[in-house]
């Protein structure tokens, strides 16, 4: 079976009558699938419209759900958004980047998936749809393991939600990989910052990712930053203990301790290049 609505409301009929496999961009759903059967229930919800383009509310910008990677790239968005626009350029080729949705990307679930550890580092937050109502959950919380996430199987992601950072935050991405694209990330790490009139940081988020089945916010770290001068010397701030609660695994693009010494390495690296702005 095949449904493609026209409209959100026919769509959320749909998921509370039977299970279906959600389908949006693609560049997930069909890669996996690659020499066994579709499902029987495939949801394409390519045709609402609704869920499309990035919006300014009052107190968050909103990503809808069928917002690509070159959307975002396109969209006039703050600096806090550079780090994301980063992950957005390395993720796929160009004609990936026209297809798929950053909500798919999360709703995919990858320990390595690229998307994540940006969205992380600026506190965002996921809408899910359902026929009798609407709840949202912190990205952190929907992400429950290695291809896992909250969604229930009545609902749908509509919208990714971004707070408010002030016009002094920034941010960057960085990832390390056996080439500069188009491969799976061996440690990715992501950064905001911002920063108070007197040039000290007043809010920090820094994540990291492909070092857990889950990318982790740094919490220690976070609160190491806080207060200090905004300068390439807060990478000085970074120790080994800051990420002890990663749990890398040993596998062909790397070891663990590779991992654990590589991630070190990528933060110091975020927060050097973020203290130079």
């Amino acid at each position: 079976m095949f449904l493609r609505p026209t409209d959100l409301s026919a769509a959320l009929t749909a998921l509370k009558g039977r299970p279906w496999a959600v389908l949006a961009g693609g560049t997930d759903f069909y890669p996996a699938r690659v020499g066994r059967p579709l499902p029987d229930a495939i949801l394409d919800i390519t045709a609402l419209a609704g869920l499309r383009g990035v919006r300014e509310e009052a107190a968050a910008y909103r990503i809808g759900a069928l917002t690509t990677w070159s959307e975002v790239l396109a969209a006039p968005l703050p600096s806090a958004f550079d780090g994301l626009k980063r992950a957005a350029r390395e993720i796929g080729g160009r004609q990936v980047q026209n297809a798929a949705t950053l909500a798919g990307n999360i709703c995919n679930a990858s320990p390595a998936a690229d998307g994540i550890p940006a969205l992380l580092a600026l506190e965002a937050e996921v809408e899910l749809s359902a026929h009798d109502g609407m709840r949202r959950l912190p990205l952190a919380s929907f992400v429950a393991g290695g291809r896992r996430t909250q969604r229930r199987p009545e609902e749908l992601v509509t919208a990714i939600l971004i707070p408010r950072w002030s016009a002094r935050a920034r941010s960057t991405f960085c990832k390390l990989g056996a080439r500069r694209y188009l491969v799976i990330s061996i440690v990715i790490v992501a950064a905001t910052l911002e920063v108070g009139a007197d040039g000290t940081v007043v809010r920090a988020a820094v994540a990291v990712g492909a070092c857990s089945e889950v990318a982790q916010r740094l919490a220690r770290l976070e609160a190491k930053l806080l207060g200090k001068p905004l300068a390439p010397a807060l990478a000085d701030q970074v120790r080994p203990d800051d990420i002890a609660a990663l749990t890398p695994i040993s596998d062909i693009r790397g070891s663990a301790e590779y991992r654990r010494d590589a991630a070190v390495t990528l933060v110091r690296r975020a927060l050097t290049e973020l203290g130079r702005e």
